[in-house]
């Protein structure tokens, strides 16, 4: 079954609700629930580990503890030595944990409380301590294990959520497992995908614990993870007689003095992907350069805002910001480029300028990176990480329009359509023109009629999807206009001309 293109994201209280749905109201047991979370751990060892040995269990208070001891079991059940570390007595656990546990020492198992230090000699660590309802800074024992957790050479396996993430936002909270795999249960949890979750979960896998599918109606997910994008409907193939001026006409403005290199990533970007025609609007120094370098584009040395005029004529969008400095040059350009009425990506400066002059337009995307976010909403970068939901909701509301808010599982968020998570991406991408790029891929996305909120998706999925193919040669080194082949090949859905590797 091939992947939908969107898949729902969830709060940890929306999760708790639907299990709460489950059980009450449509009558399976907690412990039936329990028990299937602990056997789709015990399918993800034997998947990823098959060779394992022993097995180091670290259990909490909690239901996350509980399908711990369930997976202690099961993994006994295989002829897998376990070592099962308890936080709490055993005898005080309650309700489906209690059972659990009792049934994991009925079985033969010991738990031994946890007094400090992990087995040497365990091959495979496994974390089920604190689940999804932290929402304070870890401290004490527990961040005392989970820094011993990390410390441990044996990969880690996370039950649900790495302990000390935060389930909703991503954020570490003090301390948080650093997991191999995480293997959530009922509700994919959003925190998961973005901010520290993707480092800290490693790679996530899905059980839905079989709870009746009609139960996520019951929950709105304001969040959608992008999956496979229905590219040959979005990117249609062009008919026999089209001609450039049906795909759109796209206008760089930018390249100040020393950037340059940035109004011609975004250019070629918007060229590679589609757009009919590639304008750029800089500085007359660069000109004959850019031209040289690319001589598809149509190059204009502007110096002064009113030689703008003819150049936002013909075009049909605008991206700009990619180079542009924060000079009186720069600032005259924006201006003008915002008197306009045309559809517009904001990227870099054009954003450091708008947060000294904020206004207010539907028409355009805005491209901003946490540091970038932070001078918007003014706030500080931390700020905005720590909770990269609420961040994008307060651009949307404050500046309209799509905000693409980029880093670690970019969101993409209008306030009329609301929120998409891309997950794909790589730290290779932490290179200079990364951002140049993805404007440009907007730019050609509007020009060729995609809807603005769609543009805005499909054109992360593609820069983070075309990153994630030109990292097959390592992450170390990866330049921005490496991209530009891979996203050629995305763009044309079903053809057989392959990026070089």
């Amino acid at each position: 079954m091939s992947e939908p293109a969107y898949i729902p994201l969830y709060t940890a209280a929306q999760v708790r609700e639907l299990d709460r749905v489950a059980i009450q109201e449509r009558g399976i047991a907690g412990y039936q629930l329990m028990s299937r979370a602990g056997q789709a751990l015990a399918d993800c060892v034997a998947r990823r580990w098959p060779q394992l040995r022993r097995v180091c269990v670290v259990c909490g208070a909690g239901n996350n503890g509980g399908d711990g001891y369930v997976l202690g079991r099961l993994l006994r059940d295989a002829g897998i030595e376990v070592t099962l570390l308890g936080l709490a007595d055993p005898d005080t656990l309650s309700g489906d944990a209690a059972r659990a546990a009792g049934d994991y020492r009925a079985a033969g198992g010991v738990v031994a409380p946890y007094a400090g230090e992990l087995p040497r000699d365990a091959e495979l660590l496994v974390d089920a301590l604190l689940g999804t309802g932290l929402d304070r800074p870890v401290e004490g024992r527990y961040r005392d294990v989970i820094e011993a957790l990390n410390r441990h050479p044996a990969p880690l396996l996370a039950v649900d959520v790495p302990s000390g993430l935060h389930a909703d936002t991503g954020a570490i909270l003090g301390a948080a497992v650093q997991a191999a795999c995480t293997v959530t249960f009922i509700g994919r949890k959003r925190g998961l995908y973005t901010g520290a979750g993707g480092q800290q979960a490693g790679s996530v896998e899905f059980a839905d614990l079989a709870v009746p599918p009609d139960i996520y109606s019951t929950q709105r997910a304001g969040v959608e993870l992008i999956g496979q994008l229905p590219l040959e409907q979005l990117l249609a193939p062009r008919r026999r007689d089209a001609h450039k001026g049906d795909f759109g006409h796209v206008l760089v403005v930018g390249g100040n003095a020393g950037m340059c290199g940035a109004a011609r990533l975004a250019a070629e970007a918007a060229a590679r992907c589609g757009a009919g025609l590639v304008s750029v609007a800089t500085r007359a120094a660069h000109a004959p350069v850019l031209n040289a370098g690319c001589p598809e584009l149509m190059v204009h040395a502007v110096e002064r805002a009113a030689e703008l005029a003819p150049l936002l004529v013909r075009a049909t969008v605008v991206v700009v910001g990619p180079g542009l400095g924060r000079s009186a040059w720069s600032q005259q350009l924006l201006g003008r480029v915002l008197d306009s009425d045309l559809p517009l990506v904001m990227d870099a400066d054009a954003l450091n300028l708008l947060a000294q002059d904020p206004l207010r337009r539907d028409n355009w995307i805005l491209t901003p990176h946490p540091g970038e976010a932070a001078r918007l909403l003014g706030r500080s970068s931390a700020e905005i990480q720590r909770d990269r939901f609420a961040a994008l909701e307060r651009l949307a509301a404050d500046y309209a329009g799509s905000v693409v808010l980029k880093g670690a599982g970019s969101l993409v968020g209008d306030a009329a359509a609301g929120v998409r998570l891309c997950a794909h991406g790589n730290p290779g991408m932490a290179s200079g023109g990364m951002g140049d790029v993805l404007s440009g891929v907007l730019g050609a996305l509007l020009a060729q009629g995609v809807p603005r909120f769609e543009a805005a998706t499909t054109g992360v999925w593609l820069h983070a999807v075309a990153a994630d193919r030109a990292a097959r040669q390592g992450e170390r080194g990866l330049l921005a206009r490496d991209l530009i082949p891979w996203l050629r090949t995305l763009v044309n859905p079903g053809g057989t001309e392959k990026a070089p590797d």
